[in-house]
């Protein structure tokens, strides 16, 4: 419940970005908390037993221990400001660094500011891919599975995410800077909104395939949170 209701407040802060997937998102979020809350509270025992071969009960331990983790994660560097400014110049020293690697002059400003040929961005916490990485580390070290098969997990998902999201950084700042679409501002929109968001969900997407086919146990998870919403709406009817 108390996640939901961080959730429901986050709306407003992605719609002001113009980042309409993750205020469709963080609604949705909010929704999911509140009906697991719910069902947790009533403790159904005609909904939390086994449906089908699968616990549903071991499933929501196992979902709420991956918001847990992943959450604890994400809170250190959103909610301490020594961890918060760290992450932030980290991700934009080593953004300027790739963009020599490539060839392209990024001219450092301040902790935080970053520039390509005057043309200033500020690098915030939501370049620096910590919810996503916050998110795959929570599923993955929720997963009742051995070592051997957890740390490939790890491997294929936090530190590509990481370096993905620098690559996402110098194309992005590169395009605004050089105009790469017309105006600075359409240049942004164009290959901050649509191109990095396209290829970050198709990313994300194989990312987590790869995942899926090292922990099949998450397989098993969504299944049995899919099996309770089901039987939720059959005893509604």
């Amino acid at each position: 419940m108390l996640f939901s209701v961080h959730w429901v407040l986050q709306w407003s802060h992605y719609y002001e970005l113009g980042d309409y997937v993750n205020v469709a998102l963080t609604v949705l979020a909010a929704i999911f908390c509140v009906f697991i809350g719910f069902i947790l509270i009533r403790q159904d025992k005609s909904l939390l037993g086994n449906i089908n071969g699968i616990s549903t009960l071991s499933s929501i331990f196992m979902m709420t221990t991956a918001a847990a983790i992943g959450g604890l994660s994400y809170f250190v560097f959103a909610e301490i400001p020594a961890m918060n400014i760290w992450i932030i110049s980290t991700v934009a020293d080593q953004t300027i660094w790739l963009a020599s690697v490539f060839g392209v002059t990024i001219t450092r400003l301040d902790w935080n500011l970053i520039a390509v040929n005057g043309y200033k961005v500020e690098i915030i916490l939501a370049c620096t891919a910590i919810e996503s990485i916050a998110l795959f580390i929570g599923i993955i070290t929720s997963a009742n599975a051995p070592f051997k098969r957890i740390a490939p997990a790890f491997f294929v998902s936090v530190p590509v995410i990481y370096g993905l999201n620098l690559i996402r950084n110098v194309f992005v700042v590169d395009a605004y800077g050089m105009t790469w679409f017309g105006d600075p501002e359409t240049s942004f929109y164009i290959a901050h909104t649509v191109i990095a968001k396209t290829g970050s969900l198709v990313a994300l997407f194989v990312i987590a395939y790869a995942v899926l086919k090292l922990l099949p146990e998450i397989i098993d998870m969504i299944d049995g949170i899919l099996n309770l919403v089901m039987g939720v709406f059959r005893h509604a009817g």
